[in-house]
C-alpha cells in the first residue's frame, strides 16, 4: 500500500512543525494542553452515521440539536447550525435563501470565490463594492462605508448584501452602519466572519458581525478556533431570514452523510471557547504583544497595525527579501509555516492553540534571518490590480458558455470564461464573464514568477487562458 497522504502528514508530525497557519488547534497542540487527547484518541471509533441515538443533522431533534443550541448561546445567536461542508456551503445556502434566480445581490469586491460560485449556483447577478487596499503592502482592508452606502442606494432592487469581515489579514471597517442602512432599505445582511470566530473573546478584539447587526454570519471555526479542518457554523440572528428555507437549502448543498468527527470536533471548539477561550485569548495577545516589543526598535522588521491583532503580517523587505522568499526561508530553515504571502510580506493566523514557544521560535528565526539575508537589494513596488473589471456576462452566464484557450496575452480585452485568483487568500482578480485587463495578467505572471500560486485557471502554467467569444 502506497500511504503518500499518510506518510507526508506523518512526515510533518515528526518534523515538529510550528504552525502560524489554519486550522485554529495547530496540529492538535491546544487539544493535549486542555487534556482532550483522550478523547481524540478513540474518535476514529466515533465515525457513524445516523443510527438510534446519534440525530439527524437535517433534522435534528435529540443531541445535535442541544449541541447547536450550546453553540448558539455561546457565539449570542438566536439560531447556530454546524456545517460540515465548510463555510462554502453556508455562504452559498445564504445567498440562494435570500436570492431568488436573476436577482440582484450586492459583494464586496474583494469577496472569497465561493461567493461568486453561490452566483453560479442560484443565477444571481453580483453587483460589486469597491475594496480598499494599502498600496504599500497590498494588504486588502476592506470596504469604506460611504461606497457601500452609495451601491445600496444604486442597487435598491438587490435582495441582500454580502460583506466579508475582517478580511483574511484582520482589517475591519464599521459594520454597523452599513448593516443599519442596509436595513432601513429592507436589505438582509450576510457576513463571511471566516476568519473571525474568535472574536468574541476579548474586548481587545473587534466586535463581533452579529454585535454589529448582521442577520446570517458563517464562521470557520476551523481556521481561528479548533476544530477540524472543513467544519464551520451558520449563526442566524432577528425575523429578516427564512429558517425554513436556509435549512432547506442546506440539505440540498451539503452531504446527505454528514461526519460525526467533524461535528464532534465543533462541539469541542465550543467547550474551549467557553470554559478557556477568554483567559487563552489574553494569553495569545500578551505573547504577540511581547513577541512584537521585540522588535521595536529593529528597522530590518516591520509588523502591519492589523484591526485583529492575532493577525501577524511581517515585512522583510528592508532586508531584501519578498513575503514569498521569507515564506520559504521561515519553512525551509526553521520549520515555521506561515499562512500565506504577498509580494511584500509573509501573513501569519495566530490562535489560541500558539503558545509562547512558538513566539520565542519564530523570534529566534527573524533575527537569524536578519543576519544571514540581510542585503541592499531594492524591493521595487508593485501596483495591485485593484480597479472592478467590466462585467459583460453573469457569472452563471459566462459558466454555460462554449469557451476557447487563448495565450494569455492574446485574451486582454476578451471575455473571461474562468477565474483568475491568487491563493490564498482565494479572491478572484477576474471571474467569469469579466473583460480581461493587461494589469491583471501582467500582474499574475510577475507575481507567479517570484513564488505566488494561481488557481482557477485549466493551464496550470499560465500559458493559456479560457475566453468566451
Amino acid at each position: 500500500m502506497n500511504n503518500l497522504i499518510i506518510d507526508e502528514l506523518n512526515k510533518n508530525l515528526e518534523e515538529n512543525l510550528i504552525s502560524f497557519h489554519v486550522p485554529g488547534h495547530k496540529l492538535g497542540k491546544i487539544y493535549e494542553k486542555l487534556n482532550y487527547k483522550s478523547i481524540l484518541e478513540k474518535i476514529y471509533k466515533m465515525d457513524t452515521t445516523e443510527i438510534p441515538g446519534t440525530d439527524n443533522l437535517h433534522s435534528p431533534e435529540g443531541i445535535i440539536k442541544r449541541s447547536q443550541n450550546n453553540a448558539s448561546e455561546a457565539f449570542k445567536s438566536d439560531e447556530t447550525y454546524y456545517l460540515i461542508n465548510g463555510s462554502t456551503c453556508g455562504i452559498q445556502a445564504s445567498i440562494m435563501a435570500l436570492c431568488s434566480p436573476k436577482s440582484k445581490i450586492i459583494v464586496n469586491r474583494d469577496c472569497h470565490q465561493s461567493v461568486i460560485n453561490a452566483c453560479i449556483l442560484g443565477d444571481v447577478d453580483p453587483v460589486y463594492i469597491q475594496s480598499e487596499i494599502d498600496k504599500e503592502t497590498t494588504i486588502l482592508k476592506g470596504v469604506n462605508e460611504d461606497d457601500a452606502i452609495r451601491v445600496i442606494d444604486n442597487n435598491k432592487d438587490a435582495k441582500a448584501i454580502i460583506l466579508t469581515y475582517p478580511t483574511y489579514y484582520g482589517m475591519t471597517y464599521d459594520l454597523k452602519k452599513i448593516c443599519d442602512y442596509a436595513h432601513s432599505k429592507s436589505m438582509v445582511v450576510i457576513v463571511d466572519e471566516a476568519h473571525g470566530a474568535h472574536l468574541g473573546l476579548s474586548d481587545k478584539l473587534p466586535k463581533t458581525a452579529l454585535e454589529q447587526g448582521a442577520d446570517i454570519v458563517i464562521q470557520s471555526t476551523h481556521k481561528t478556533l479548533p476544530s477540524f479542518t472543513q467544519s464551520s457554523m451558520i449563526h442566524t440572528q432577528g425575523n429578516r431570514v427564512d429558517k425554513n428555507k436556509l435549512k432547506s437549502i442546506l440539505k440540498i448543498i451539503e452531504s446527505s452523510s454528514p461526519s460525526y468527527l467533524l461535528m464532534s470536533s465543533l462541539e469541542i471548539a465550543v467547550d474551549i471557547y467557553k470554559r478557556y477561550g477568554k483567559n487563552l485569548m489574553e494569553d495569545l495577545l500578551n505573547n504577540i504583544d511581547n513577541f512584537k516589543n521585540k522588535f521595536i526598535h529593529n528597522k530590518n522588521i516591520e509588523f502591519y497595525e492589523t484591526n485583529d491583532a492575532t493577525k501577524l503580517f511581517i515585512s522583510t523587505t528592508k532586508i531584501g527579501l519578498i513575503g514569498y522568499e521569507l515564506e520559504t526561508i521561515l519553512r525551509e530553515e526553521y520549520n515555521i509555516q506561515v499562512e500565506l504571502s504577498n509580494y511584500y510580506g509573509s501573513l501569519l493566523v495566530c490562535t489560541i492553540g500558539n503558545d509562547k514557544e512558538d513566539f520565542i521560535s519564530l523570534e529566534t528565526a527573524l533575527n537569524d534571518i536578519i543576519k544571514k539575508y540581510k542585503s541592499n537589494k531594492k524591493i521595487n513596488p508593485i501596483d495591485y490590480p485593484n480597479n472592478i473589471p467590466v462585467k459583460k456576462l453573469t457569472p452563471r452566464e459566462a459558466f454555460y458558455k462554449d469557451k476557447k484557450s487563448v495565450k494569455i496575452y492574446e485574451s486582454i480585452g476578451k471575455i473571461c470564461g474562468e477565474y483568475i485568483i491568487p491563493y490564498p487568500p482565494g479572491i478572484s482578480l477576474t471571474s467569469p464573464g469579466e473583460i480581461i485587463t493587461k494589469e491583471i495578467i501582467d500582474y499574475i505572471l510577475f507575481c507567479n514568477k517570484k513564488g505566488m500560486s494561481v488557481s482557477g485557471l485549466k493551464d496550470s502554467t499560465l500559458g493559456k487562458i479560457q475566453i468566451i467569444e
